[in-house]
């Protein structure tokens, strides 16, 4: 995902015991930018039955530095999910020159 040209917005789709289900591109984007709908995160993540997501996207500036977007947009669908009783893993932000953890950075 670092060296895409276009952004895009993966949920990996995990069971009570942290083993991965499935996974799926829910959004491709352009140069800077994925809509991303809460709604439709939660949408998906009741069909498959999971009970843990973690949400990916990549920066193709190369720079994997969280916007305040990127931020909102963990927060609401971290809100939304767990009206439903599913958890929010992680968020990675993936670019040419690394990665970005929001867990590891206390943001999740």
């Amino acid at each position: 995902m670092g060296h895409e040209k276009n952004e895009q917005f993966r949920i990996l789709f995990l069971d009570t015991k942290l083993k991965l289900m499935t996974d799926e591109v829910q959004q491709r984007g352009t140069v800077d930018q994925t809509p991303v709908y809460p709604r439709e995160v939660v949408r998906r993540a009741l069909e498959p039955g999971a009970s843990t997501l973690i949400i990916v996207h990549n920066h193709p500036s190369g720079d994997p530095t969280p916007s305040a977007a990127d931020r909102e947009i963990t927060r609401k669908i971290r809100d939304a999910l767990q009206t439903v009783g599913i958890a929010l893993q992680e968020h990675l932000i993936i670019g040419r020159e690394g990665w970005f953890s929001f867990r590891n950075s206390g943001l999740l």
